[in-house]
């Protein structure tokens, strides 16, 4: 039996846009890592769970929040809300005047996805952890904007310090200005109150592993070879 006219171009279209959205799911999801491969570094199997909430070592964390908290200084505060969002050109301070965007759009391109990749593999420990934030469990410490996800691994920290490594590959001479500049950003996370020293240093650790994966990508060294190359020219 012929179906009518309509309905086979009814049905051909159907299946068109099901072969789209199927091809267009795949390319996001290639598109959402760019030098790692899929579940590799795994924040959940790499990284010790943070502290049980009730634990004796919880209570110790959340009182170091509270010491920090009230020892940061006014500009310590101001510059950690400011780095609510941040980018490898945060480091201009730590490398120089010619570091920025403008005079480099292959660093920045090159950094915002080895950004991208180091800010998806702390998600999943996020979501997998689900440590909540000190001012959840602390209302006490609640000030400015709060955020909605959880706690474990920082963010900051996480990303702040992959940047950092990159960099310090990259401008060797740089290497103690750059990765103390990484530490800073993330310990002014604590001074705000939005993560517990123990969120920090598991950042820094994944961010590590991070970066030994990236190692493995031949379009990582490819790309950061271009990079390199860019960078010196900029300071000719």
């Amino acid at each position: 039996m012929q179906l009518p006219h309509k309905l086979v171009s009814l049905t051909r279209a159907v299946a068109i846009a099901a072969v789209l959205a199927l091809s267009l799911n795949g390319w996001a999801k290639d598109a959402s890592l760019n030098y790692l491969k899929e579940g590799k570094p795994d924040a959940t199997t790499l990284l010790a769970p943070p502290p049980l909430l009730d634990s004796p070592e919880q209570t110790a964390d959340l009182a170091e929040v509270h010491a920090v908290f009230q020892a940061a200084s006014s500009e310590d505060k101001a510059a950690a809300t400011s780095e609510k969002s941040f980018s490898v050109f945060n480091f201009a301070e730590a490398v120089g005047p010619f570091f920025t965007a403008t005079n480099l759009p292959k660093t920045a391109a090159f950094f915002e996805k080895v950004q991208s990749d180091a800010a998806n593999v702390t998600d999943a420990g996020k979501d997998f952890f689900k440590r909540p934030r000190p001012y959840t469990t602390d209302p006490t410490l609640a000030n400015g904007k709060l955020e909605k996800s959880f706690s474990y691994p920082s963010g900051h920290s996480t990303e702040s310090m992959t940047l950092a490594l990159v960099l310090a590959d990259l401008l060797p001479e740089k290497h103690d200005a750059i990765i103390a500049h990484a530490r800073t950003m993330g310990w002014h996370r604590v001074q705000i109150a939005r993560h517990y020293p123990t969120d920090i240093f598991a950042g820094r650790t994944l961010a590590l592993a991070i970066v030994k994966q990236f190692k493995k990508s031949e379009l990582f060294q490819k790309e950061f070879d271009e990079v390199k190359a860019e960078l010196a020219a900029a300071q000719k």
